[in-house]
Order: C-alpha cells, then structure tokens, then sequence
C-alpha cells in the first residue's frame, strides 16, 4: 500500500458501499477522456483508428486521488510511456518488422514500464496498458504513409486525456482557500524512490512478466490461436505487481474475471450493434472499470475486456464468435502460464523463509 493511502473495506460488497464522490469523479474524468476522442473519429468516418485514440485517453487511468503536483508527474510519465508504446507498435507494423523485433520490443517495455511504477509510484503499478498498446498496434496492418497520423491521434489523445485529468486543479485555484470544503481530500502520495530499482522485489517481477509473456506469445502463435497477443496480456494481469501477495486466489479472480468479461461482450456484439452503440458501451466500460480497479481488479477485468475487445472490433472487425472464442482459449493459456508463474514465485518464497 502507498504511504497516504487509507486502507480498504476487503469484501468487494464492502469495496463498493465505500464509493465516494472523489471516485465517481476519477471514473468521470476517464470515460471523459476516452469518449470525446472516440466520437470525433466516428464523426469523421475513421473508426478504424479506434485503438491509438484509445491508448492514449489511458493516460486517465493514472494519478488518482493524488494532489495536483504529484498528479502531473504521474500521469505525465503514464503518457509518456503510452505514446512510446503505440509509436513502437505501430513502427513495427508499418516497417513490417520481423518477430525477433517485436519480441525484443516488448521485453523492452516490460522492464522500463515496471521501473518506472516502482520508482515513481504509479498506479496501476504493472506494465499492463504499456504491454497492451505495443502488442495491438504492431497487430494492425499499418500503411508507412499513416504512422506519423496513427501516432498523432495517441499523442492528441494523451494530451486531451491529461488536461481532463488536470482540470479539478483550476476549479480549486479559482475557489481558493475560502472555499476549501467545497472539495475533497486527495491522500494518495506516491513519492520517487530510485532505490524501488535496485530491490528484489521489482526484478522478480521483471522476470515474471518477460519470461511469461515470451513463454505465452510463443504457446499462442505454435498453437496457431489467432489474436496471440492476448495470452501475453493475460500474463501480465495475472501477475502481481512487486510487493504484492502472490496470492493464487487473486490470479483466480483476475482469470474469472477476465472470463465473465468475454461473456459480457458477447452480449454487446453478437447483436451487431451500430458503432455508437459500442462506443457508448466502452465508455461505460471504462467508467465501471476505473470504479472497481483499485477495489477488486478481478471485478473491473470485467469491464477491461468489454473495452478492450470493443475497441479492437471497432478498429478491425471480425466474426464475434472468433474474437470471443480467441480471447477465452488465449486468456486460459495466458491466466495458466500467470498462475504456475505466482505458484513458482510462492514455492521460492517458501524455500527462502525455510533455509
């Protein structure tokens, strides 16, 4: 837990009567972020660029509850590291890169985007969105004469996402010290700890991810799975975080989570909806989501997928009974891989305490 932040009900029943108005409105402000740049490309007929929009407005997730100085460091370093992670997909997509290179790549983004939580105290704490925006954007067919565009919409994106995320600091300053109460408390303070680099903790996760999401791509792309993409994630949302519990019935919640969530978009897609019906449903998504993830991140995985497999068939549709039926046997092979990963980490654990 960060140093400033209160503790928490444990049941999610308890989680969720605990709701106050400063979590509706970090809720508010990402599916804000998310919705505006999202109907602007539908409004001008390219849809299809769904997922850089996207990955940037993430940029939302980050710097909750924290005061206004330490909240722009956070989320600032979050979209950073969104943008690099699009730019690099989408780089690899349009030089058509070998897999060695994509492989390589995502390795790269592990290792920086765990340091970078540890160090500068993000939350989410894991490389989860980062992980994400690479491997989807080095999946879509990219036209050379598009990836300067592609990039734009996620750094337009990033940036609307983090003046949203900013904005309550100019409501403040405008009501001045008179009218203090009119707002709440932001006690979440992460603070810079360059020495998060050098402890055990952190590097065990490190290899946690990078071994089990080379270990899932692999598995994925032998297997012929399409989307293989999603086992790689999987992984890494099954995989805590440095100092968290390697706790086998919160990989289990995270897998059941994940599954219920497959279950949710089949009921959104197989209908065929309009693209505005999706786009109000990834909104929604999104604001449920940033509700329950720091609660129960078993319970906001799923609205994660909801919103995450809306935007990918929004960006490149296919049948919906092949995009559910990849992500559940993907996320299967992905949550396993994750879970015999933290039964691993368990078994050290054990070792270490008893020799």
């Amino acid at each position: 837990m960060t140093v400033g932040e209160p503790q928490r009900p444990q049941s999610l029943s308890e989680r969720l009567r605990s709701l106050t108005a400063l979590d509706i409105e970090v809720a508010s402000r990402a599916a804000l972020a998310v919705a505006v740049p999202l109907f602007v490309l539908l409004a001008l007929d390219r849809i299809d660029l769904a997922a850089y929009a996207s990955f940037g407005a993430m940029t939302a997730l980050y710097g909750r509850s924290e005061p206004y100085r330490l909240r722009l460091r956070s989320v600032s370093i979050a979209a950073v590291g969104l943008v690099l992670s699009v730019a690099l997909g989408t780089t690899l997509a349009a030089t058509g890169a070998p897999l060695w290179m994509t492989a390589l790549s995502l390795v790269v983004v592990i290792v920086c985007g765990l340091v970078a939580a540890a160090v500068f105290g993000l939350f989410p704490p894991t490389p989860l969105f980062f992980v994400f925006g690479l491997l989807v954007c080095a999946a879509v067919p990219t036209p050379s004469g598009e990836l300067a565009l592609r990039i734009g919409i996620a750094v337009c994106s990033a940036l609307f996402a983090l003046a949203v995320t900013m904005s309550g600091w100019l409501l403040r300053r405008a009501a001045g010290r008179r009218h203090a109460d009119w707002f709440k408390s932001l006690p979440r303070s992460p603070r810079i700890r360059w020495s998060a680099a050098r402890e055990p903790q952190l590097w065990l996760a490190v290899v946690q991810n990078v071994v089990g999401a080379l270990l899932a791509g692999a598995l994925a792309m032998a297997l012929g799975i399409g989307h293989p993409y999603w086992a790689v994630v999987s992984v890494v949302a099954v995989i805590p975080p440095p100092h968290a519990r390697h706790s086998i019935s919160r990989a289990l919640h995270r897998i059941v989570g994940t599954a219920l969530g497959v279950l949710v978009t089949g009921l959104l897609l197989f209908p065929e909806p309009p693209p505005l019906v999706i786009l109000i449903a990834v909104v929604v998504a999104q604001f449920a989501a940033e509700i329950l993830v720091a609660r129960n991140y078993g319970a906001a995985l799923v609205f994660v997928t909801p919103l995450a497999l809306g935007v990918a068939h929004l960006a490149s549709p296919l049948p919906v009974s092949t995009l559910l039926i990849d992500r559940l046997v993907e996320t299967a092979l992905g949550a396993a891989i994750g879970l015999l990963l933290v039964l691993a980490a368990r078994w050290l654990s054990a070792r270490g305490r008893d020799s």
